[in-house]
């Protein structure tokens, strides 16, 4: 008789262990710990190999991860193991259903209710669960079902987050009736961070940034070990381009979860928040543990050519876009890859070849053409492709307005190519107006303007050459090309106050001393000085 008491005394210990494993496990899940989640389904699986409901939750621990070829395995193997048990045929259901056989997932579902009797709220709700969570929902029937499991356990969390969540997908410019269902919740479980995070949900989903973080805060001090507190706060913070805050959050999400899955989210949002020279090492310390995709060879281009803390990270980002090029499908290229593609060129010298993808880029999308159109006129200018150079500024002039570089450069293709001095001018007045401090703008208007007055008759550079020499300081006057300019300038007006209807030769000796100053060979300024003493 002492026997069987001890006997049945450690079946009730070991069926309490095996429980309370069981909600460790799906815990486990619900935190988005999958890694942990999948070893202790497995353990407990080892342990009891024909329970349909370790089939089922392992599935949906695979199905969270976004693996749905594991999930749909385990969802599968449910009715095969363990025939007896509902929860085995809402597996075979949902995977059925995922994959677009809803008569035969309804079939599934039906079985699973007939067999409890529409009897048992778990069952209930997980059938409901799929209609919200798979791509394709059947919203009224969750509320439906939902609404029956809250009749049998009116106490349970996850019906009415489960509700909520229905009825907010149902009605997302309402949030109202969703958020009576989680604030149900919280009169229940007023420490739910699950109940307070879906609030926190539904005030992002409002644009209201102030009130969202400082639900998303409520959360985390409740739960520090709530990991997707953090992680909802994180893309929070990035959707408000609050980047430092995100990579915050993030790393108290790896503290509490650091998978590979995990790190790689992270690596995304430091990506998203420009942090690029902080990208690299996480996305390669991926690539060599765990898991490769293209979005990460993108991730990987793009980031190599935004941080310069590398010597080699030309070299590096094209070995990544060579390698993304090979991996992407066709319709998912878009036209940053050419481009960041191209700006690599650029980096390694080889800007024929560069010029080629930033073209790619620039026929595939608009605002490409547009972004890129001032990049790629620099390059032709560069190459002393005068005409393509035009094209390529006139376009962005034609959209937006060109940068003092860019209209300056304009300038000089008209003058050195069609020889169009007319909008050369043109250019180089507009960058007069955007930079009226700027002297060589004035000194390219006086070659243009001279074009019209070879011979001059109007002296119609004199007030663009007499800008340069007020702009440039007269201890700057020998350094760089401010000698060239400076040269040029005072010859013209030395000229002009020696041969114009204002002659002036205290004036003329002004200019031709500073043209003797600086070139003391020069021999127009010899001349001058010769007649002149």
């Amino acid at each position: 008789m002492k026997i069987n008491k001890v006997l049945a005394a450690a079946l009730v210990f070991s069926a309490t262990t095996f429980g309370q494993n069981m909600k460790n496990a799906i815990r486990n899940t619900d935190n988005e710990r999958y890694a942990e989640a999948t070893k202790e389904f497995k353990q407990l699986i080892n342990l009891d190999p024909a329970s349909g409901c370790l089939y089922f939750y392992l599935g949906e621990n695979y199905f969270e991860k976004n693996d749905l070829d594991s999930a749909n395995y385990y969802w599968k193997m449910a009715p095969q193991k363990d025939p007896s048990t509902a929860l085995s045929f809402v597996a075979l259901g949902k995977s059925l259903w995922i994959n677009g056989d809803n008569a035969g997932a309804k079939e599934n579902f039906t079985k699973a209710l007939t067999m409890t009797k529409n009897k048992n709220a778990e069952v209930i709700r997980n059938i409901a669960k799929v209609y919200i969570t798979s791509e394709k929902k059947s919203l009224d029937e969750a509320i439906v079902l939902l609404e029956t499991a809250i009749k049998l356990d009116s106490k349970n969390e996850d019906s009415y987050l489960l509700l909520g969540d229905a009825l907010y997908l149902k009605t997302p410019e309402n949030g109202s009736n969703a958020i009576k269902n989680y604030n149900k919740v919280l009169e229940i479980n007023p420490q739910s961070a699950r109940g307070i995070v879906r609030v926190a949900k539904l005030y992002q989903n409002a644009q209201s940034y102030e009130l969202a973080n400082e639900k998303y805060g409520e959360a985390q001090r409740i739960d520090p070990n709530y990991a997707p507190a953090f992680r909802e706060n994180a893309e929070l913070n990035l959707k408000f381009d609050q980047a430092k805050k995100a990579i915050e959050n993030w790393r108290r999400y790896l503290e509490l979860n650091n998978s590979y899955e995990a790190r790689y989210r992270f690596a995304t949002a430091m990506f998203m928040g420009k942090q690029y020279c902080e990208v690299i090492p996480e996305i390669e310390n991926i690539k060599k543990n765990a898991f490769n995709n293209f979005y990460m060879e993108r991730m990987l281009t793009y980031s190599y050519a935004e941080c310069s803390n590398d010597k080699e990270a030309a070299a590096k980002g094209l070995t990544a876009s060579e390698s993304y090029f090979s991996l992407v499908p066709a319709d998912k290229i878009i036209f940053l890859d050419y481009k960041y593609k191209g700006l690599l060129l650029v980096n390694s010298g080889k800007d024929s070849l560069a010029l080629i993808e930033l073209e790619k880029a620039s026929s595939i999308d608009e605002t490409a053409k547009k972004e890129l159109a001032g990049q790629i006129g620099k390059m032709y200018m560069k190459m002393k492709n005068y005409p393509k150079a035009i094209e390529n500024y006139e376009y962005k002039l034609s959209t937006s307005s060109l940068n003092p570089t860019e209209n300056l450069d304009l300038g000089r293709a008209y003058y050195f190519g069609p020889k169009n001095y007319v909008l050369a001018d043109s250019s180089f007045s507009r960058l007069i107006k955007a930079s009226p401090s700027y002297a060589p703008a004035y000194l390219w208007k006086a070659r243009a303007v001279f074009q019209s007055d070879l011979k001059n008759e109007k002296w119609a550079c004199f007030d663009a050459y007499s800008k340069v020499i007020a702009l440039v300081k007269v201890e700057d006057r020998a350094t760089g090309s401010n000698k060239s300019m400076v040269l040029e300038a005072s010859r013209y007006l030395g000229d002009y106050y020696v041969t114009s209807p204002a002659k002036d030769i205290v004036k003329a000796k002004e200019y031709w001393t500073i043209v003797q100053t600086l070139e003391p060979t020069d021999a127009q300024a010899k001349a001058f000085f010769a007649k002149n003493k």
